[in-house]
């Protein structure tokens, strides 16, 4: 199977890390191409940058669709533009909280989540809503590490994720943690290996379930809230997207 691994933001070095994690568990047959959009944001860290980003990042889901791709990954934490995506896309489109908060719900009773600034902190709190995993979040904790420094992560850099990853577990009861920023791949099972609890990473996540959903032939269902959107004119810099 092909799989679109899209980072939304603009930060080649962010893309190139997602997808050595996504090969490093996709199954021999799968094929991982990652990309990211041409326009947007360098990093996403607040409402503004992730709406910026959302156009740009629906032009690469048509692109994974006209290259014949059985599944897409929005490798974002916000899961931006998941809906929109999810309306004129034919293949599955996966979100990496979405994924990874499935995943944790599976081998914890309760999951904490430690995420990057501290004003992503609402925004974790609706996603965590709008899946239905409230109430099996012990909480969430922010590093206040900014996005793009997790390309080149430093020993006191990883040291304060590492601190506040075990503080979910001691003061708040996690019993597993999920990582809040695609950037954080990498470090799921050293993680784990460290803190002696399971850790997951949202872009490996994703990737099994999108691998799970193509073998089991599923796919978004096209009627109702997922159907196609309404042809309508669409004018200026998105007319490309008259149909």
């Amino acid at each position: 199977m092909k799989i679109n691994l899209i980072n939304p933001n603009t930060c080649q070095g962010m893309t190139d890390k997602i997808a050595i994690s996504a090969n490093s568990i996709a199954l021999p047959t799968t094929q991982i191409i990652a990309s990211s959009p041409q326009h947007g944001p360098e990093s996403i860290e607040c409402a503004f940058d992730e709406t910026l980003a959302a156009a740009a990042l629906l032009d690469v889901i048509r692109s994974g669709e006209e290259q014949g791709v059985d599944a897409h990954i929005i490798a974002c934490f916000g899961d931006p533009a998941l809906d929109a995506a999810r309306e004129i896309a034919t293949k599955p489109v996966i979100g990496i909280a979405g994924a990874a908060f499935q995943l944790a719900s599976l081998v914890s009773y309760r999951f904490g989540v430690v995420t990057t600034m501290t004003r992503t902190l609402p925004a974790s709190a609706h996603l965590l809503q709008r899946y239905g995993y409230e109430h099996l979040c012990s909480g969430v904790r922010a590093t206040d590490i900014p996005v793009l420094e997790l390309e080149s992560l430093s020993m006191q850099t990883y040291q304060l994720l590492a601190d506040e990853c075990r503080k979910a577990i001691t003061e708040d009861g996690a019993e597993a943690i999920v990582l809040g920023c695609a950037g954080m791949s990498d470090l799921a099972n050293e993680l784990s290996d460290e803190l002696n609890v399971p850790v997951i990473d949202g872009v490996t996540a994703a990737v099994k379930l999108a691998e799970s959903l193509h073998q089991l032939k599923l796919t978004t269902s096209k009627s109702g809230q997922y159907a196609a959107p309404l042809v309508k004119p669409i004018h200026g810099m998105f007319n490309h997207w008259n149909r």
